[in-house]
């Protein structure tokens, strides 16, 4: 089965450009582009997409307030797409629920990786750009005092839970923390999956946000 994608920037040749990329590939279908926000919107109410590439910079409708809506109104996972890779709309998208990002001269061979990792349920977590806008995120919320997080969050958590939960946080994979723990990686998702749930999360990436927001994992420190 393919996994179904929309890529929306406003530059028509970087468009093209990833469609021809993700065309090549078997297991890959680009079912739609947009040009703009509000099309992005339009074209995963239409096409119900697995993954959606969406540029943050865009005319119409910017693609914050995009990952907003397609986050709140679907499953589709979001990729933001970005030029520079401190632009301080990735802080807000990850809020909004998308699951990473990627700068626009991203490899061929790692954009395609980043879908089928997306697709799969996991998210961008391990380079070490991400970690670092992740430490950045609750950096800046703290000292803004607007989350309103505290540590009782986890009290919902068993042990093993929150042990998961901070090696999420440290950009540990499942197979990694498979290993770690010496459990399948079967049992390692039921955990992840229960995490999730109870935290009322969306996925892995809001996880790590929230380890970060009630003090589980520190900013700043080693992962």
């Amino acid at each position: 089965m393919s996994i179904r994608v929309v890529v929306a920037d406003d530059q028509e040749l970087v468009r093209s450009g990833f469609t021809m990329i993700l065309e090549a590939q078997p297991d890959i279908e680009v079912v739609a582009e947009a040009g703009d926000g509000a099309e992005a919107v339009a074209a995963v109410c239409r096409h119900t997409p697995d993954v959606l590439l969406l540029d943050i910079r865009m005319p119409v409708m910017d693609g914050l307030e995009a990952a907003r809506r397609v986050c709140a109104r679907s499953s589709c996972k979001v990729v933001m797409l970005t030029t520079f890779d401190l632009d301080e709309y990735v802080y807000d998208a990850l809020y909004a629920g998308a699951s990473g990002f990627l700068l626009k001269d991203v490899r061929r061979d790692d954009l395609v990786h980043a879908v089928r990792v997306v697709a799969g349920g996991d998210s961008l977590l391990a380079p070490t750009i991400t970690r670092r806008l992740v430490a950045d995120i609750v950096r800046r919320r703290r000292e803004e005092a607007a989350t309103g997080a505290t540590p009782d969050r986890l009290d919902a958590l068993t042990a093993r839970e929150v042990e998961i939960l901070r090696m999420l946080a440290r950009g540990l994979s499942n197979a990694e923390i498979a290993t770690t723990l010496f459990v399948s990686e079967h049992t390692v998702k039921t955990h992840v999956s229960n995490v999730l749930s109870k935290l009322g999360l969306r996925d892995r990436v809001q996880a790590v946000i929230c380890a970060y927001e009630t003090g589980l994992v520190a900013p700043g420190a080693p992962l």
